[in-house]
């Protein structure tokens, strides 16, 4: 009983080759590939960083007010631009909206019109038909 349930609920020795596979995969056959690339890109920032003048506090303060105010300058700009694209937006709607107003009262004036057309022809008939069967009447 206790062979069977060793084999069954211990998972340590498939465990452990699992483990030995990870290690030897990314160890052994890598080489340490990844941490010597770390270890070159760390010696390339370091001469980056010997190579960079040191720069003045003073002149990089400056430079950054300046930075900011032609940012904030940029934002103005944005937003003008912006209230001038609604206000135009904004007249283009009010002519399309006019023009629909007036596209509509054509629209009803066109219905109108055809709707008298069609009663006049409907009384029409209907004084034929009227002429027709009195006429019959009299007959």
């Amino acid at each position: 009983v206790g062979d069977v349930q060793s084999r069954l609920l211990d998972h340590r020795p498939v465990i452990n080759a699992e483990i030995r596979y990870f290690v030897r995969e990314f160890e052994e056959k890598r080489g340490y590939r990844e941490s010597r690339l770390l270890e070159n890109i760390n010696k390339s920032v370091l001469e980056a960083k010997e190579q960079m003048p040191p720069a003045n506090s003073g002149d990089m303060n400056q430079q950054l007010s300046e930075v900011i105010k032609r940012a904030a300058a940029h934002h103005m700009a944005e937003r003008v631009q912006q209230r001038e694209l609604e206000a135009q937006q904004g007249t283009q709607l009010k002519a399309n909206m006019e023009q629909l107003k007036e596209d509509w009262a054509e629209f009803l004036k066109e219905q109108q019109r055809l709707k008298e057309e069609v009663d006049e022809e409907h009384a029409r008939a209907v004084g034929q038909l009227s002429a027709k069967y009195s006429e019959k009447k009299k007959e």
